[in-house]
């Protein structure tokens, strides 16, 4: 890696990395340099773009190939709240219904506490009636995430379908394989009674984990801001 004018840039053979609309490949910190870096390092005779979640992620950053304003991002994951996994509820099975209760009900009310807000659960398709001034103070602290992390937290909530569960693994509440456990709850119901196919579930859990890690990673390491880190340290 190199620091140039635009940031940390990626060398490849003395060639510098670019993106795929051609802008040269520069990062806001050392540290997601390093990161990229060491994903690139770890190609061997074949380049396996899927496997490289961080580049990917800075590709999307720097490209921006939707033209997206930061307002639009933070619409768009705080949508997820009218959504959200962990806030549908089944009503049978009842021992499908009690682990839902059991597994969702602490982190729900975790996030009502950690951001002052209601948010609940239901057992209605329509699901459960989000108040306005929940969204608007999810809306408030994501304001406070500068772009690139942004599009590190909304890649996180697309993965496990939850902005409950992304903030809870963002700020460090909850660890990876519980946030991924938890987005799959009723995937991993079925398997303990039915049983699993021989590798695909194995393959499906092991790159959610993979895909929700650097996410998480992605976002901190663009969070530099001392507002961010006081943000994540002060629970």
């Amino acid at each position: 890696i190199s620091q140039g004018e635009g940031g940390f840039e990626i060398n490849l053979d003395h060639r510098k990395l670019k993106t795929p609309q051609a802008k040269l490949f520069a990062v806001p910190s050392e540290a997601l340099a390093i990161a990229v870096a060491t994903e690139w390092d770890s190609q061997k005779d074949t380049i396996k773009f899927y496997t490289m979640h961080l580049t990917t992620l800075c590709n999307t950053a720097l490209d921006n190939p939707t033209q997206r304003s930061k307002g639009q991002l933070i619409r768009a994951a705080v949508k997820f709240l009218e959504t959200d996994t962990v806030c549908y509820r089944v009503e049978e099975p009842a021992a499908l219904a009690e682990l839902q209760k059991n597994e969702w009900d602490p982190i729900v009310a975790w996030a009502e506490k950690r951001y002052n807000v209601a948010i609940g659960s239901s057992t209605s398709i329509m699901g459960p009636n989000i108040p306005a001034s929940t969204r608007d103070t999810f809306i408030s602290h994501l304001a406070s995430y500068n772009m690139w992390a942004l599009q590190g937290i909304e890649y996180v909530i697309t993965q496990l379908k939850s902005l409950i569960l992304s903030m809870g693994l963002i700020d460090r509440h909850i660890t990876v394989e519980k946030a991924v456990l938890l987005s799959r709850l009723e995937e991993e119901y079925q398997i303990q009674r039915w049983g699993k196919v021989e590798w695909a579930h194995d393959y499906d859990l092991c790159e959610l984990r993979a895909r929700a890690a650097a996410g998480t990673l992605f976002v901190h390491l663009c969070s530099e801001s001392s507002t961010v880190k006081h943000k994540l340290l002060q629970d």
